[in-house]
């Protein structure tokens, strides 16, 4: 999770969205947000999705990517 979550920080940093706005616009709560960047926790996996959305990003594409790196 903490590639995912560093790449979830990584988009929001280049697209300027604040935690908070990005929690606001995914329907999450700002830990959720927090948590979700630092690796931290289990966050739901409609959680994940709605910040991804959010973010422009594919959540498929990136958990594969994980994996390759994981491999």
């Amino acid at each position: 999770m903490d590639v995912l979550g560093k790449q979830i920080k990584e988009r929001r940093h280049l697209l300027k969205i604040k935690q908070q706005e990005l929690a606001d616009l995914a329907g999450v709560s700002i830990n959720t947000v927090v948590a979700v960047e630092r690796g931290a926790g289990n966050p739901r996996m409609t959680s994940l999705l709605a910040i991804c959305n959010v973010l422009g990003l594919q959540l498929v594409a990136q958990l594969k990517d994980l994996n390759h790196e994981t491999v």
